[in-house]
């Protein structure tokens, strides 16, 4: 089946750089190839739905660029060690802190973790990347990386490890545009004893005197482990060469862990290029107008969504309704609009799937280009779901053209146009894990709780059960009434 309207010629793909701060038309470095890396989790934790934002944009850009005409070839590492407490160096590693509060094996939770992950990834729909790397799979090719940057005297070193020296980079800081001498003006007292900039970042931490850790390696640095910001700028260079296309990730990484990348990636190259020359960033989604923050309370999970009766696609449906560079909102209300929003485009073009895709006719044709005119401005999804909801309405379409702009519409968008009926939106109570002898066993235990003035377990009962559907209600006199909403 071919369609009347060329995605390749006339309307160019515009992007945001955060690096220039401008929107431009996209080009690759070599045509028609893309390389792309994204930023993966660090698994210590399952990922919450906040977190999964990140990886349906970076999905809807790929989608976006294949549809256009380009061939992406995307990145996604796992961060398994590395990763501090804090972005910047402080705490400790989040692997290590979750081994001893699950009294398990680093190794095993990481494992663990990654496969929810990936696990999420399919129920959004999200495509998996041509090449997963583990950095635990690659201390060796990050100790050489580091010996680069020290033998050019990029670095210094103290007891804590080996420490990337910023004040050497004229550019440190372009991406974020940040101030450094009035960061040292504010700084607080230095996490690490002995670093000369409060910007300076671990290439390499060395593990304490005495100090045994799950993970850690021996360097030239001493035993310890790599700095999280190191470990991205290796695997990508390993997977997509010295200089690729773009590089994805939450606002939150532009400040330190972008910045910190860019530094050792540009200081190790030493060929005056920059290092990546397209930087595209998501924004967070908000809970009740809070960011979710897994490293400060946890938040809702995928799976949280599917037990209280949503389709994963909904979710995936609301986010699309926000522009990427938009914070949105999470809501339950919202979740209900959008499923409810989602059914109804589904609807049509289920019902015309019978009917083989036809070539567009010219109102057909019309809709398929306001949809790549919103694909196409920087990545437009609220407008290309307002085209694919205004061709659905189009009374003069054939049930072929349907069909055909489903398949259009959902290469990119990917909520279950072209495959998707109705009916596989409604998750039944039938399908949530908890049984009405398990709510009434928590809702006494919460009611004990609240007696004994226990209001932090209290809440976190309340929440438990909002979580698969259940809303409780305090009545006077201390009673809790509950129902399935």
């Amino acid at each position: 089946m071919t369609t009347s309207h060329d995605r390749t010629a006339g309307i160019p793909m515009r992007l945001f750089n955060t690096l220039t701060r401008e929107v431009a038309d996209f080009g690759s470095a070599n045509p028609p190839e893309v390389g792309m890396y994204s930023c993966g989790p660090t698994v210590y934790a399952d990922q919450h739905i906040g977190n999964m934002r990140a990886y349906v944009f970076a999905d809807t850009l790929k989608r976006a660029l294949d549809w256009k005409g380009f061939r992406v070839r995307h990145v996604i590492n796992i961060t398994d060690v590395g990763h501090l407490t804090s972005d910047a160096d402080e705490g400790d590693d989040k692997l290590e802190v979750a081994a001893r509060r699950e009294h398990r094996n680093a190794w095993e939770i990481a494992e663990q973790y990654t496969r929810d992950f990936k696990a999420d990834l399919m129920r959004l729909r999200i495509i998996e990347p041509d090449v997963w790397c583990k950095a635990t799979d690659h201390i060796g090719e990050m100790i050489r990386f580091a010996e680069v940057l020290d033998a050019s005297g990029w670095c210094y070193r103290l007891p804590s490890g080996l420490y990337f020296d910023t004040s050497k980079d004229r550019d440190y800081g372009k991406l974020a545009r940040l101030d450094l001498a009035g960061q040292q003006a504010g700084a607080r007292v230095e996490v690490a004893a002995g670093k000369r900039s409060a910007s300076d970042f671990a290439v390499w931490r060395t593990s304490a005197p005495g100090e045994k850790r799950q993970m850690e390696w021996d360097s030239p640095w001493g035993r310890g482990a790599p700095g999280w910001h190191l470990e991205c700028s290796v695997m990508s260079i390993e997977y997509l060469g010295p200089h690729f296309d773009i590089h994805t990730g939450g606002v939150d990484h532009i400040p330190v862990h972008h910045t910190n990348e860019i530094a050792q990636s540009e200081a190790y190259l030493a060929d005056g290029l920059p290092w990546v020359r397209w930087w595209l960033h998501g924004e967070f989604i908000n809970l009740r107008g809070a960011k979710i923050s897994k490293s400060t309370g946890g938040g809702i999970l995928v799976t949280d969504l599917i037990d209280r009766g949503y389709h994963p696609l909904a979710y995936r449906y609301l986010l699309l309704q926000a522009h990427y560079r938009s914070q949105t909102e999470f809501s339950w209300d919202a979740m209900d609009s959008a499923r409810a929003g989602l059914r109804r485009l589904v609807d049509r073009f289920a019902a015309a799937r019978s009917t083989p895709a036809e070539r567009l006719g010219g109102a057909a044709a019309e809709h398929l280009a306001a949809f790549d005119r919103a694909v196409s401005d920087d990545l437009n999804t609220p407008r290309a779901v307002a085209a694919a909801v205004a061709a659905s309405r189009d009374d003069r379409l054939t049930d072929g053209e349907l069909t055909a702009l489903a398949r259009e519409f959902d290469a990119v968008l990917a909520i279950g146009l072209a495959d998707l009926s109705p009916a596989d939106l409604d998750l039944k109570r039938s399908d949530v894990a908890i049984s009405d002898e398990e709510v009434r066993t928590l809702l006494a235990e919460r009611n004990a709780a609240r007696a004994a003035r226990d209001f932090a377990r209290s809440d976190q009962i309340r929440d438990q059960l909002a979580s698969v559907g259940v809303t409780v209600e305090d009545q006077p006199g201390g009673v809790s009434t509950w129902r399935w909403t």
